[in-house]
């Protein structure tokens, strides 16, 4: 089964130890000595989620973001069929070609991807979108187009792939550049970055993280819940590019990311299903439960101090963490009450527009002829 059109699932700021994953296909008989295959809940394997060959760069931190997308949607189960990718121009808008290959994909113009996305899910509100864009794509030329889709609450995960520099132009500052960054054909970048949580949380996005493409846990967690939230899920995954903008000081890079990851919260996700209830146990000590699928997740309560549903709380992390060079990861915000565009506009329970027949969307030849009529 999918997780198609439920309700935001409940984050729980539990730290999971352990999952069992879904159990493997063991073919019989002469077929024994063969590879075991695990299969998901749709009945997939994992080579089903992926897509092409990546030509980025050797160690693009967009390669990492491609393959925890792959592990994410593999283990919830999506059906490919059921999901459109959109992306727009640059290194990042490249990646939907390495993953889910059975998938829908529309590639649009530098920063129109959002309009286009959110056309075609409204065209079809029961498919699932995966935008991959990048911090020029979407911070600079694109701007605009993203505040708006923001506050329409289009149902879509929205990956900033975040390298603080334009790296298929070959290594001009971007909009989320560190002020006072040096790069070798740029110069210096005089002004101060954009921060894209904050200005999504300020646009009124119900879902609102940051990551890092070296912590592939974190990040297949985060996309897990991004999936499951029934509005716009904005996820900026810091992503260094290798080539361009991987120096030590720089707040875009695989060192600083590790040196200075400092996570507000870590969690685990469980899909939707009946409400599972446990007994109440004290921090520091661990719940073994079992989960719908006949898989033990085992719960650890840890001291997290940052609430998610605060968005002003949120607002100040993002500007603090921005004036103090501090790298914050983590669910930001999330507001699960918040309505979809479809939602909205009430055709979330209809059919989709794009399979209304022309029977029922034009006039009939006589109801036009009447029309002209009168205007005679």
């Amino acid at each position: 089964m999918t997780t198609e059109n439920k309700p935001t699932a409940p984050i729980v700021k539990e730290h999971i130890a352990n999952i069992n994953m879904p159990a493997t296909v063991k073919p019989a008989g002469p077929a024994a000595a063969k590879p075991v295959v695990a299969l998901n809940l749709s009945g997939l394997a994992k080579t089903d989620y992926k897509g092409n060959e990546s030509t980025l760069c050797n160690g693009c931190g967009h390669d990492s973001i491609s393959a925890q997308i792959i592990n994410s949607m593999y283990e919830l189960g999506v059906k490919p069929e059921t999901v459109i990718k959109f992306s727009g121009i640059g290194c990042s808008s490249k990646s939907p070609a390495y993953f889910m290959n059975r998938s829908f994909g529309i590639n649009t113009l530098h920063g129109r991807m959002p309009a286009v996305a959110t056309g075609a899910l409204m065209t079809n509100h029961t498919m699932h979108g995966i935008a991959v864009s990048g911090d020029g794509d979407t911070g600079s030329i694109g701007f605009g187009q993203f505040k708006h889709m923001l506050r329409r609450n289009v149902r879509m995960i929205y990956i900033i792939e975040n390298n603080g520099v334009y790296g298929l132009t070959k290594g001009q500052f971007s909009a989320t550049s560190d002020q006072g960054a040096m790069l070798r054909h740029a110069g210096r970048n005089d002004f101060m970055p954009i921060d894209m949580c904050l200005e999504a949380i300020a646009s009124g996005c119900g879902f609102v993280a940051r990551s890092f493409a070296g912590d592939p846990k974190q990040c297949m967690a985060l996309l897990k819940a991004a999936y499951a939230h029934r509005g716009t899920s904005m996820l900026d995954i810091i992503s260094p590019c290798v080539t361009f903008n991987n120096k030590e000081d720089s707040t875009k890079s695989y060192d600083w990311g590790r040196k200075h990851d400092e996570r507000i919260n870590d969690f685990g996700y469980v899909p939707p299903h009946e409400e599972i209830m446990i007994a109440d146990y004290k921090d520091g000590e661990e719940q073994v439960v079992e989960m719908h699928d006949g898989s033990k997740v085992i719960l650890k309560k840890t001291a997290d101090s940052h609430d998610p549903t605060d968005k002003f709380a949120a607002m100040k992390l993002c500007m603090e963490a921005r004036d103090s060079k501090r790298f914050i990861t983590g669910l930001i915000y999330v507001d699960p009450s918040a309505q979809s565009l479809a939602e909205v506009e009430d055709i979330s329970s209809g059919l989709p527009l794009s399979q209304i027949p022309n029977a029922k969307l034009r006039p009939s030849p006589d109801s036009l002829a009447k029309l002209m009529a009168g205007m005679k």
